[in-house]
């Protein structure tokens, strides 16, 4: 059957598959074959013995660099004076303590290393000390482990010479009973397609390469299932770079993807051929990309907005050799008030720097970007020198992906340095299960569809006779266009409304002015069918005739126009909460209109939506 698929499928797709089967054997091989005996003395996490030297030369050749490393500093010294973390439970995780330990011992442990100073040894053994004592890391939501296992390993690993036996002692012991026999060997995270699969790999296999020489042959199972397992996650950058989590999980998921590679790499030389699967490296273009002229990104799934510098982007910058993937990124770092993505790993911006000559940053090249895979994206940059460029960003896939949304067919749209369309985002966690919601349960009748902001009501796509989205559906691009005349992509949404239509097909682009076209082709059944269009907007709207509607914002205004093939209800709906588990939506609105179509046939709705001068 599997040769059959593999026979009848794209060549495009062959090849990928192909290449995948080939790198996962490879890593079975490589796994099997790792040559522990060049295992690097402490440290070897990330900043092997005598890297110091290198930071301290880049942090002298590049201000925006010794402003990263006095902050870092700075944090260190406030931290000196704060109470030590307590195990303290914020409903089902403990994640936020992991990650207020991970920054604490990674700062100090840098700040001691660069240095010299033992105050910042002392208090990181503290931390590492209290934490040691935990009964447990919470090992029933296993990501809250595997960042506390990378905290240990770290400041295990770094301030190693330091140390005094037993609290080395006491340390190694919490790494090995509290993280490597935490994980069982068939913990959900080794199946995962997703974030946890690196975040927990990650942890656990640093964790492994710390302890290494005094528990060797437990060291060597967990690197090996994680060599085994590890792709699984790296099966979601395929076959060409996107992400299907979005750029929020991106920041998270492959921040510790790396982490793994780069420990692999520093502390026995290689990386296992990892970084070789199939649109990893070619994600951090991905990432690049979601990026927006006005600073904010394509916040698609669960994701949060705001300009944040990712620090990651300087190790593929490096891999790859490639410094216009630094561009942005530069750009964020002359900004002192700038804030990180994944802000408790900062070192490793720092440590990834070294012997890269940041000098010559130059813009890239191409504006244009499309991935396939799980949730294919199209995005058009009018260029990358002013927050007023032109942007349009569209997206397909399938409610049922990770951390997903009813959004597929939904864009953002940005115009003389304003989004014009938006995505509200996601909902914090914490605030809808703390009322109970199910949040995780994604079946066509599941509790997290009733969140207001995940539902396709309140994104920039289509509703067929107020019905959700079927879960079970994929919304293909089908094509895409890059002319100066048509610079957008065609999204399949037939699968998406398969219950009450026929074909749904469409197609968003920029005209040669950069106005924004959005057409929906849509063929009916044997029944009529209400379509609702919505675009959420965080600009002020008004009714002003026949089919249109205009908008403003900042001095600028937009006219929205419809074209159809019978009467429309023109429609400005409010963003107040539905649910009493809703958070507001202060500054935003909807717009868009009602049409009912006839049954058997075929209809063609066209919304622009251009710049009134």
């Amino acid at each position: 059957m599997m040769i059959y698929l593999f026979l009848f499928c794209k060549p495009r797709l062959q090849r990928t598959i192909l290449l995948s089967v080939l790198v996962f054997y490879s890593l079975v091989l490589c796994a099997q074959s790792l040559d522990y005996e060049r295992m690097n003395p402490h440290p070897r996490l990330l900043l092997t013995q005598g890297g110091e030297e290198a930071v301290k030369r880049s942090i002298t050749s590049f201000p925006s660099l010794l402003k990263v490393h006095e902050r870092i500093l700075k944090e260190s010294d406030e931290i000196l004076i704060q109470q030590m973390a307590e195990r303290v439970m914020e409903g089902k995780r403990l994640l936020g303590v992991s990650r207020l330990a991970l920054k604490r011992i990674f700062y100090l442990s840098y700040a001691y290393r660069m240095t010299k100073e033992e105050k910042y040894a002392y208090r990181a053994t503290q931390e590492m000390l209290s934490v040691s004592r935990f009964p447990d890391w919470n090992p029933s939501h296993f990501l809250d482990v595997g960042e506390m296992v990378l905290a240990l390993s770290i400041g295990y690993d770094w301030l190693y010479e330091y140390l005094e036996p037993e609290i080395r002692s006491i340390v190694r012991d919490a790494i090995v009973e509290k993280g490597l026999d935490a994980a069982a060997p068939d913990e959900w995270f080794y199946r995962a397609v997703s974030n946890w699969n690196s975040v927990c790999n990650g942890g656990l296999l640093c964790g492994a390469l710390a302890v290494f020489e005094d528990v060797p042959d437990k060291a060597k199972k967990i690197i090996e299932k994680c060599l085994l397992t590890n792709p699984k996650a790296l099966v979601a950058y395929g076959p060409d770079g996107g992400y299907p989590e979005g750029f929020h999980y991106w920041g998270y998921g492959t921040s510790f993807q790396v982490l793994l590679i780069a420990a692999l790499e520093s502390a026995l030389g290689t990386d296992a051929g990892l970084s070789e699967y199939p649109g990893f490296l070619e994600s951090a273009r991905f990432m690049e990309f979601m990026t927006a002229p006005s600073g904010e990104y394509f916040n698609f799934s669960d994701a949060v907005n705001g300009v944040r510098c990712n620090m990651m982007m300087f190790w593929f910058a490096k891999k790859m050799g490639d410094l216009s993937l630094l561009w942005l990124e530069n750009q964020y770092l002359e900004d002192p008030s700038v804030s990180f993505a994944e802000d408790r790993l900062l070192p490793c911006l720092l440590i990834f720097c070294a012997h890269q000559d940041l000098s010559n940053i130059q813009p890239p090249s191409c504006r244009f970007w499309h991935n396939g895979g799980k949730t294919p994206v199209f995005i058009y940059r009018g260029g990358w020198n002013s927050k007023k460029d032109s942007y349009l960003a569209v997206k397909g896939g399938s409610p049922l992906t990770s951390h997903a949304h009813m959004d597929a067919g939904s864009f953002i749209y940005e115009r003389e340095g304003i989004r014009w369309g938006i995505d509200l985002g996601m909902q914090n966690y914490l605030s809808l299960e703390s009322r109970g919601v199910n949040l995780w349960d994604q079946s066509q009748e599941g509790q997290r569809w009733e969140v207001f902001r995940l539902g396709n009501m309140a994104h920039n796509t289509l509703t067929i006779n107020n019905k959700r989205h079927l879960v079970n559906s994929y919304a293909p691009i089908s094509r895409i266009y890059k002319s100066e005349d048509r610079k957008g992509a065609e999204v399949n949404l037939t699968s998406v409304f398969a219950d009450d239509m026929e074909k749904v097909v469409r197609i968003i682009y920029l005209n040669e002015e950069d106005d924004l076209i959005v057409k929906d082709e849509l063929v009916t059944g044997e029944k009529e069918a209400l379509v609702t269009w919505i675009m959420v907007t965080p600009a002020e709207a008004k009714i002003i005739g026949k089919n249109q509607i205009e908008l403003a914002k900042d001095g600028h205004r937009m006219l929205l126009t419809v074209a159809a093939p019978d009467d429309v209800e023109m429609k400005l709906w409010s963003n107040a909460p539905l649910h009493v588990f809703d958070e507001p939506n202060p500054g935003s609105m909807r717009v868009g209109f009602e049409t009912y179509l006839p049954a058997n046939r075929k209809n063609l709705l066209k919304v622009t939506l251009n710049l009134i001068r």
